[in-house]
C-alpha cells in the first residue's frame, strides 16, 4: 500500500518549511508591533503565534515517529 502523500516525509518536510517560514515572518511582526508600544497587537501577534508552533511541532512529532519505524 503506497504512502499518501500528506504522510510522505517530502510532504512532512515542507510543512515543516512553511511552518517554519511562518513562525520567522510572525516573530518579525511581534517585534514590529512591539516597537510601537501597542500591547493588544503584541498579544494578537503573539497568539497568532501559538497555532504555527504547534502545527511545526506536530510535524516534528510524526517525522520523528516514522525515523523509529522499522523499514520492512
Amino acid at each position: 500500500m503506497p504512502t499518501s502523500p500528506k504522510n510522505s516525509k517530502v510532504g512532512l518536510a515542507l510543512n515543516l518549511g512553511g511552518s517554519a517560514l511562518a513562525i520567522v515572518r510572525t516573530v518579525k511582526q511581534v517585534r514590529r508591533a512591539r516597537g510601537t508600544q501597542d500591547a493588544l497587537t503584541v498579544l494578537n501577534t503573539v497568539a497568532g503565534l501559538l497555532p504555527l508552533i504547534t502545527s511545526a511541532l506536530l510535524v516534528l512529532r510524526r517525522l520523528r515517529g516514522r525515523s523509529q519505524e522499522p523499514a520492512w
